[in-house]
């Protein structure tokens, strides 16, 4: 039995949006913004305001997991934020958007509907470019914009996508802030694609900056082989003792699994409200920026190959968690906290280009294509006093053993058996289960190693947010120029984001002085 006990959405949505208009400040409140606010040189015949598309039924239906982000219960989407170096000129933002973003994929100029048989599927409509684009209007005079940046896009993170119209938009933010001259935040619903699509879409609408003339350039890995299908049952009996811890990891993982979804909800803990609705109230998010070069040393340190670089900042993200639970209630060290840690699905080792995955016989082909592994959080009785290194080979240990598994795979058989049975919103209700039990998401993807720009528009720093997961924290991971960005969606007003911002920078500085520390001990034994 599935149980899938949920406040219905929008009795949650309107309940919190009353919350959220006693906590807003009257400024906050009153704020007005300009829709598709364009210099005087967007007025010029040249620069088209509207794409006109023939209204035709697109002959692709939504994916199962479109239909289940973009649901009666669920409503999940992305903010890809990009910081750039200079003053932001808007006056290219439409010419841009016609000659580079919209032509990448149909889905960017489609809504969905459903047609004569109730099947959910793509339509073409004719896109009016300005009702995708924003530019604020903040009180003038300020030397920063800190504070009007973090609350407009605490605000657009939890507003509702219109469902009239193709399920994107633009802000573009012509303020100042400490870290940035400007900064453009592009909001793109997860229904058209998961974040290895969208990130490739965005990045094939940027260049070099160094030279235009030359392709974006990304870190190599090697490709991750999940194990699946009836081709991996084979691999695994050809070598019984893995064959046997396959099928232990399988039955241990998909159980658990189930467990977590249906009956045994994370505690409420600093970072887990267990509040209904969550997901409307309004995020605040911040960042932690870490050298590339300084998490390769920690790894190199503690074990060169056998360490990943994804293993450190796991292990990172999980001792700064418990030093947070230390610091906001000490009593909770004994509490069950679980991150569910989001795969990408794909045998790809980097990006491919967006023309590459809309080709008909792609190999990775446009589309949602992740899985998500349930990981129990280090628990530690004093974090304080805890070697912060054991959280990075905890977390090996844990995410290792998890991949070794057919428990992923089988996850997705499982949310497909359900939507063939009781359909799309009960799958979606599934979901929506998973993500309310358990207390973050954590997910990254691999940025350019080079600056990237845009109409002439530097990118000095950029993140990704997941939005709209009935969490109260989020995390996501981003590289980019050598610097690895960890950004963390938090519930307004629940969770103290200065001191988790302060616990992860204290627990990635202990992990690095413990790993040279490891690795001094050694060469003296030696």
């Amino acid at each position: 039995m599935i149980h899938t006990s949920l406040c219905p959405r929008e009795k949650a949505r309107r309940h919190v949006q009353r919350f959220n208009k006693q906590q807003l400040r009257p400024a906050q409140r009153g704020r007005r913004r300009r829709r598709g606010s364009l210099s005087s040189a967007m007025a010029c015949d040249a620069v088209k305001t509207k794409v006109e598309v023939e209204e035709t039924v697109v002959d692709e239906p939504v994916s199962p997991t479109g239909q289940y982000f973009n649901s009666s219960v669920l409503s999940i989407g992305i903010l890809a934020i990009f910081e750039s170096d200079v003053a932001i000129d808007d006056s290219p933002t439409m010419s841009t958007l016609e000659s580079l973003f919209l032509p990448i994929h149909p889905r960017f100029s489609s809504v969905m509907v459903k047609d004569d048989h109730g099947v959910r599927r793509w339509k073409r409509v004719t896109l009016k470019l300005e009702d995708h684009v924003t530019v604020p209007v903040f009180p003038a005079g300020l030397e920063t914009y800190d504070d009007y940046m973090r609350g407009y896009i605490s605000n657009i993170a939890v507003e509702e996508f219109a469902q009239s119209r193709p399920l994107w938009d633009l802000h573009i933010l012509k303020y100042p802030t400490k870290s940035a001259a400007g900064t453009m935040v592009f909001r793109i619903h997860h229904a058209l694609g998961d974040g290895f699509s969208l990130m490739s879409a965005l990045f094939t609408c940027f260049r070099r900056a160094d030279d235009a003339s030359l392709p974006l350039t990304f870190p190599s890995s090697r490709a991750t082989k999940p194990v699946n299908g009836s081709g991996a049952w084979w691999r695994a009996w050809r070598n019984v003792p893995r064959g046997l811890s396959v099928c232990m990891n399988t039955v241990r993982d998909l159980g658990w699994s189930f467990l977590k979804t249906n009956y045994l909800a994370d505690d409420r803990t600093p970072v887990r409200s267990e509040e209904a609705g969550v997901e409307f109230r309004p995020m605040e998010i911040s960042t932690v920026t870490l050298s590339l070069d300084e998490v390769r040393h920690v790894k190199a340190k503690l074990g060169g190959v056998s360490i990943t670089v994804n293993d450190v900042i796991s292990g990172t993200i999980f001792y700064g968690t418990q030093l947070y639970l230390q610091a906001k209630a000490p009593g909770s060290k004994e509490a069950r906290v679980t991150a569910l840690v989001l795969l990408n699905a794909r045998m790809i080792a980097s990006y491919q280009s967006s023309q590459e995955m809309t080709r008909p016989d792609a190999t990775n082909p446009w589309g949602n294509n992740f899985g998500f592994l349930h990981v129990p959080i280090p628990v530690s009785g004093d974090p304080d006093a805890s070697d912060p290194v054991s959280f990075v080979l905890k977390a090996r240990q844990i995410i290792k053993a998890k991949r070794s598994s057919l428990a992923v795979h089988l996850n997705g058989r499982l949310l497909e058996t359900i939507r063939k049975l009781r359909g799309a919103e009960t799958a979606a209700r599934y979901i929506h289960s998973t993500l309310r039990n358990t207390s973050m998401t954590i997910s990254n993807l691999a940025g350019p190693m080079e600056q990237m720009i845009i109409a002439g528009h530097p990118v000095g720093s950029f993140y990704f947010m997941t939005v709209g997961s009935p969490q109260s924290l989020t995390v996501s991971v981003v590289s980019y120029m050598g610097k690895l960005k960890v950004a963390m969606g938090t519930e307004k007003g629940f969770i103290d984001a200065g001191l988790l911002v302060s616990c992860m920078e204290k627990s990635f500085r202990r992990i690095s002085e413990a790993a040279a520390a490891k690795r001094a001990d050694h060469r003296t034994l030696n």
